[in-house]
């Protein structure tokens, strides 16, 4: 379940050929690329929910916490801390209290969640949609829909919906092949915040040696 919720956030490694995109939606995205390079530092709040065939929430929506800094990340999520200073990759699992801790590897389909502000730029093929209004927030729409391996993915299709005036994501729909749908809503996002480098480093003092993992070659 781990596996599958954090590799939601991520592209594939593969970029789609130009000729199969839409101009429009390129255009928007490219837009919202431009802005998102800018950041050097995001600290985001997400709404995570999951809806089954008939609509309604399977669960308790999840709050979210994602700061990034380059390729650092701190995430929090119920039930997990999952930190990363760019080279080692610290989860804990706050109910066993133990800490598994691997190598970070960039490319992995599942060790950046922060990729969620970028995930359409490889790997997707997009149409424009339509406009929409989340709240007060005019959007455009843009569908996404895998372009390598698409048998392999749970989902067939990924709904962004942009700012059509600050150019960023407000929210993302996973529209699942079950028929359920996972959304990621972007309740706050503060760009260039000061983060200090601490917080992308996992400290496993006070933790016995049976509790820790060290999964690293």
């Amino acid at each position: 379940m781990k596996k599958l919720i954090l590799s939601l956030f991520i592209a594939s490694c593969f970029t789609a050929s130009a000729q199969d995109q839409d101009p429009k939606a390129k255009a928007i995205l490219d837009e919202v690329s431009k802005t998102t390079k800018q950041y050097k530092t995001i600290s985001a709040d997400v709404l995570f929910t999951v809806f089954g065939k008939d609509k309604k929430a399977v669960d308790k929506p999840q709050t979210w916490k994602v700061q990034v800094s380059g390729q650092k990340f701190h995430l929090e999520i119920p039930g997990n801390s999952i930190v990363c200073d760019s080279k080692t990759l610290w989860n804990y699992n706050k109910d066993a209290k133990e800490v598994t801790i691997k190598n970070f590897d960039p490319e992995s389909d599942e060790q950046n969640p922060s990729k969620i502000f970028t995930m359409y730029e490889t790997g997707y093929k997009f149409k424009y949609d339509k406009e929409e209004k989340i709240g007060a927030v005019a959007c455009d729409v843009i569908d996404l829909y895998p372009a390598v391996k698409p048998e392999k993915k749970k989902f067939h299709t990924v709904k962004i919906y942009i700012d059509k005036t600050k150019k960023q994501i407000v929210q993302m729909k996973m529209m699942m092949k079950d028929g359920g749908t996972q959304t990621y809503e972007i309740k706050s996002l503060q760009p260039n915040l000061p983060l200090a480098d601490n917080l992308f480093v996992f400290d496993t003092k006070g933790l016995k040696s049976d509790q820790i993992s060290d999964e690293r070659d």
